[in-house]
């Protein structure tokens, strides 16, 4: 792979070997996952209480909300195969990660800017997703490139569990924080400190393993060629070349599992219009789902390796229950639903990118995961219009769920007979 972050192919023999071990790059990219997500889920736990209180409406919200959420996964059409043109893997997912760093800090200057203040904190919010996008396609090229020497489902499942502890932490840091200073700006400059520290990991990380892709051609042995090598535990035994029908159909799935997991934004506007809790208590609950999504992530990462990716018909099982409960009229349904929530993104976030990276053709993985998450996009952005639009009539949202649900599990089941029949074929 050449690029300005690798070696050419003729100097490739003289690339510096990794001085950390696949596991030790799986848990740096992991810590770093870690800080970065508690400063973006710590900002959005509570960023339509920020946006209200700058005197933003509810449809602003759900459009900043929804819309933030899908340019996330949108441009990563754009990035992903722009990675693999350039094979800069490194260099997007520094720059990614920057862009959340630099932006989340800089929401606590918004109260202070008077009639400009919604205007700066919803574009902070649109370039702290933006930068999601950047980063995303190159960082999961960089993890399944030592993820797959250790075990696909393991190795992104301990970083999904890792990412999720920040993003559990992060709103525990904004909820004690506004609580005690009764304001949430100051929680905001407080989260400088997460991102300084996982910058400052990142940059180290990439002195260390300048080229991830060793990883697996050691793992397979002497390589004579720019391919890299089959993944081993759970992936079919030769590269995925002839699968772009079935990775579409995957990809469907994903995205209709995606529609069904309501954003947070219109979890805790729901919680914000019954009176259910009071306002310290949103970010809390948003922690409790990203623990469940830490859990799930886990589990389900080492059942993929043990079972494979029939594991993976519990996100729509989850889902199918997630608007009728998370959209209840008693603290006890929300909290389930927003458990369920967490468990099934958990699932979504992770395992799922699993058989994404052995479905994706070969040395074409930053685009894989960009088409991907094409789909995950529109089914987000659709999910929430639909949720919105429907928050009133919660019987009609369950059922539109539940239908979209039931044709995702018969796409799984497709994809995992064509997985089965090729691997069968090898």
């Amino acid at each position: 792979m050449t690029s300005p972050d690798r070696p050419a192919p003729p100097d490739r023999a003289h690339t510096p070997a990794p001085r950390v071990a696949p596991w030790s790059m799986v848990m740096g990219l992991g810590f770093v996952s870690l800080g970065i997500d508690m400063v973006a889920d710590g900002a959005a736990s509570v960023s339509g209480a920020l946006l209200a209180g700058l005197g933003a409406s509810a449809v602003l919200v759900g459009v900043v909300a929804g819309g933030a959420e899908a340019l996330a996964l949108l441009l990563r059409l754009v990035t992903g195969p722009w990675s693999d043109r350039t094979r800069a893997y490194w260099t997007f997912t520094i720059v990614g990660y920057a862009m959340t760093a630099i932006s989340v800090p800089l929401l606590a200057i918004t109260p202070l800017l008077g009639s400009v203040g919604l205007a700066v904190a919803c574009a902070l919010l649109l370039i702290e997703r933006t930068g999601k996008a950047v980063r995303a396609p190159s960082k999961t090229v960089l993890l399944a490139d030592a993820a797959q020497a250790v075990g696909a489902g393991r190795g992104f499942g301990v970083h999904k569990m890792l990412d999720q502890i920040g993003a559990f932490s992060g709103p525990l840091l904004v909820a004690g924080i506004t609580a005690v200073a009764g304001t949430l700006w100051p929680a905001f400059l407080v989260l400088i400190i997460p991102a300084a520290v996982a910058m400052v990991l990142l940059f180290w990380l990439r002195a260390r393993v300048p080229d991830p892709s060793l990883y697996r051609r050691a793992d397979a042995g002497p390589a004579t060629s720019d391919q890299p090598s089959a993944p081993a535990p759970a992936a079919v035994p030769a590269p995925a070349r002839k699968t772009y029908g079935t990775f579409l159909l995957f990809s469907l799935f994903a995205g209709l599992t995606t529609f069904g997991l309501l954003s947070y934004s219109i979890v805790s506007f729901h919680l914000v219009q019954t009176g259910l809790v009071a306002l310290p208590a949103i970010p809390l609950l948003y922690a409790v789902g990203m623990a469940a999504a830490a859990v799930s992530a886990l589990a389900t990462g080492w059942a993929y390796d043990r079972w494979g990716p029939a594991v993976l018909l519990a996100v729509p099982i989850l889902t199918v229950f997630v608007p009728g409960l998370s959209l209840g009229a008693t603290l006890v349904a929300v909290v389930s639903g927003i458990v369920l929530w967490g468990a099934a993104s958990g699932v979504q976030d992770s395992t799922v990118k699993a058989l994404v990276a052995e479905l994706a053709p070969s040395g074409r993985g930053g685009s894989a995961y960009g088409w991907f998450a094409v789909f995950q996009g529109a089914g987000a952005l659709a999910g929430a219009i639909v949720a919105g639009a429907l928050y009133a009539n919660v019987p009609a949202l369950i059922t539109i769920v539940v239908v979209l649900q039931a044709v995702a599990i018969v796409l799984l089941v497709l994809v995992l007979r064509r997985r089965k029949a090729r691997a069968g074929a090898v």
